[in-house]
């Protein structure tokens, strides 16, 4: 199958510490490229090898990528070893270090064992036929993966855009069209959020603006799966602040607004921040300019005035901060003859609960029911109660190993686990203290999960997924069974149409990576979404760009889409101001086939700003090769 070289005869001295002033010919030893020639022998020979081992998984895999399956597989074996010096050696004569092979791994290394037997003065025999892909057709083959999964490539870039949709999508027809018209090339539904009937309706609205606006739009749902977050806390005390608007000098310039509404009333006072329920005869009694007094929850003496009377209930103002509590008693100042003078509150909200943690704490994280029992388990003693939403957990955890809450903001180490709680020690907190509160993430970076990606609640979501999208997003995806069996239930539902996104979101996926691709692959349109958010705390801040650039290589082998997410100029789209480093950031994601941003009120000025860097960018870079173009701003010196 192979050409062999000669015997090379060993090297008198090493060609990297050869002297600068050396002829250029003695690059081209014809020993040195024949030791290097035998090399990458032995290397080629190990990388059809692996793909001879692993004949049953290709079995699996589609018929449009079993070649890109089998480039995997080579580049899996080439990076099984250190080759840093090998590839110091191939550059310094001149040829091609191997560094940018990942879309043709073996077509790229037989090029480069061309050039070395014919510098050795070796007879060299093409082996084409062993090479599923070359650079041509692996460039074709990740087009047609990516046109088959996100739909077609937009007219003024390379890279799709995706937006995940808000809750008002589902209303407000007029918001999808003014994102579809922005450049929205893919509408996300987050399945965590809202119910079937909310996502048909941005569904619809998606397909209308696309007819519209003659824009390919396509649409993904994102599967909720077995996310491990905190339950209900306790809730705290019914509390109401009110808090006026103030100038830089403390004066108030708009006053805080309360709605006053009667007794089990729920209607929307128009104008009103918050609202309190009143007697229904006192408030049939208000007027516009009547004031009402009141001692607050800190003994304050405050004053409130009516400044609107509507069928709905009463709009008060004030220009002071006021804690209202549960019967406070309002005193109105002038009041009809027959009617009540005073009233009290009710139907305060109360305050979200939380927990303030500090290093050194501990806390007991318990089930839901657990934590709401006045009288926890004696095996759980006297500690602060969270619940988790994934108690089944608790049995695969073991002392000593790690756990994060709130997106990493507060960590902690399990002193204690057994099926019925954790016992955590928190390690990780701000020096004032963190707060927890209800429906944050948890993360257990150390402990070997064995959770299904899909729970119960994302098989009955899946049938409103078959109806309504183009593909589908596997959350917490982290063994190839994950995959077959979404596989198996989209075509039981007549969706095996229905392309399949890969989330890596978590350490094991990463470890997975290899394995959860080929699975993949036997479904007819597939990609990946680095979830970098999850990905961070699990694998470690220090460590994501090393993973991403992994993740991104592993992708470019199999010829797989990658949509690039979570945070991408997630400050611009919420506050209209970019910071520096998500513009650089941003500007990574020409590296991928779709960016993704999240919803946020300045949404269509993110979308704007990341079209342009995308523009800019893809004139300059095309996955890890950079592109020579003229470079304008320098003019030539001298």
């Amino acid at each position: 199958m192979t050409s062999k070289p000669r015997s090379s005869a060993p090297e008198t001295a090493d060609p990297l510490t050869r002297p600068a002033s050396a002829d250029a010919g003695a690059a081209w030893d014809p020993d040195v490229c024949c030791n290097l020639a035998e090399q990458l022998w032995t290397l080629r020979r190990h990388m059809l090898a692996q793909e001879a081992a692993a004949h049953q998984v290709l079995a699996q895999v589609a018929p449009d990528h079993q070649a890109s399956a089998r480039n995997l597989l080579h580049y899996l074996a080439l990076r099984q070893q250190d080759h840093r010096d090998l590839q110091e050696r191939l550059a310094w004569i001149g040829v091609s270090s191997l560094g940018r092979a990942e879309s043709h791994v073996l077509a790229n290394l037989d090029k480069v064992l061309g050039i070395l037997h014919r510098l050795g003065n070796q007879p060299w025999i093409d082996h084409s036929a062993d090479e599923p892909v070359g650079i041509v057709t692996s460039q074709r083959l990740l087009q047609q993966h990516t046109l088959a999964l996100l739909g077609a490539e937009p007219a003024e870039r390379v890279v799709r855009v995706m937006v995940t949709l808000p809750s008002e999508a589902a209303h407000d027809a007029a918001l999808v069209k003014r994102l579809v018209a922005a450049g929205m090339d893919i509408a996300r539904i987050n399945c965590a959020h809202d119910a079937a009937t909310q996502w048909q309706a941005m569904a619809e609205h998606v397909r209308q603006a696309s007819r519209q606006l003659g824009r390919p739009v396509r649409v993904l749902m994102d599967l909720g799966g077995p996310k491990l977050r905190t339950g209900n806390l306790l809730p705290g005390p019914a509390v109401l602040k009110l808090r006026p608007q103030r100038d830089e000098f403390g004066r108030p310039v708009v006053p805080a607004a309360v709605g006053l509404r009667a007794a089990g009333s729920v209607a929307p006072v128009p104008g009103a921040q918050a609202h309190a329920e009143v007697k229904t005869d006192w408030l049939a009694g208000l007027e516009v300019g009547d004031k009402l007094e009141l001692v607050d929850a800190r003994d304050a003496h405050r004053t409130l005035r009516v400044v609107a009377v509507s069928p709905e209930g009463a709009l008060a103002h004030t220009d002071q901060t006021v804690y209202l509590l549960p019967h406070t008693r309002l005193t109105r100042l002038r009041h009809a003859r027959h009617a009540p003078a005073n009233t009290r509150l009710g139907g305060l909200p109360a305050l979200d609960g939380k927990l303030v943690l500090h290093r050194g704490d501990r806390l007991r994280l318990v089930a839901q029911d657990e934590a709401m029992t006045d009288s926890p388990s004696p095996s759980l003693g006297g500690l602060p109660r969270v619940p988790c939403t994934l108690p089944e957990v608790f049995a695969q955890v073991n002392e000593g190993e790690r756990i994060w809450f709130d997106d990493g903001r507060i960590g902690g180490v399990i002193r204690q686990a057994s099926a019925q709680g954790l016992v955590v020690e928190i390690s990780q907190a701000r020096d004032g203290g963190e707060k927890l509160m209800s429906d944050k993430g948890i993360n257990l970076p150390d402990s070997q999960l064995d959770l299904p990606a899909l729970t119960l609640k994302d098989v009955d979501d899946l049938s409103a997924v078959a109806r309504l999208a183009d593909m589908v997003g596997l959350s917490f995806v982290q063994r190839e069974q994950d995959v077959e069996e979404l596989r198996a239930r989209l075509a039981g539902l007549g969706a095996a149409h229905v392309g399949v996104v890969l989330k890596i979101e978590t350490r094991r996926a990463f470890e997975n990576l290899p394995r959860l691709l080929l699975s993949a692959m036997a479904s007819p349109a597939a990609g990946i979404m680095i979830a970098r958010g999850d990905l961070a705390v699990e694998c470690g801040y220090e460590r994501l760009a090393e993973i991403q650039e992994e993740i991104l290589w592993a992708a470019e082998a199999a010829h797989m889409p990658v949509i690039w997410a979570t945070q991408v100029l997630e400050t611009l789209a919420k506050t209209g101001i970019p910071s520096r480093a998500e513009i650089t950031d941003a500007a990574m994601g020409e590296r991928a086939e779709c960016v993704m941003l999240n919803k946020g009120p300045h949404i269509l000025d993110a979308m704007r700003t990341l079209d342009d860097i995308l523009q800019r960018m893809q004139a300059h870079q095309i996955k890890k090769r950079p592109q020579l173009r003229a470079l304008a701003a320098w003019s030539p010196l001298g």
